[in-house]
């Protein structure tokens, strides 16, 4: 299952990564795509994964999800 997420502040592969690293921490993520230029994330589970662990993590990685 896919879930997408367009996330702010987000400007080089830099940024990608760590979103990414974050993201894939989350139990049950087996992909994620990021894509800075749309600032869009495609996060790929295995099992639904909740919105909010996902806002967290991108928090985490210190940017922010605008919309799901």
């Amino acid at each position: 299952m896919s879930s997408n997420y367009t996330v702010r502040g987000m400007t080089c592969d830099h940024c990608a990564g760590s979103v990414t690293a974050e993201i894939t921490k989350i139990p049950g993520v087996t992909g994620v795509t990021v894509d800075v230029a749309a600032g869009r994330v495609t996060v790929d589970s295995a099992q639904p994964v909740s919105a909010d662990a996902i806002s967290e993590a991108v928090e985490e990685a210190g940017y922010e999800v605008v919309a799901v």
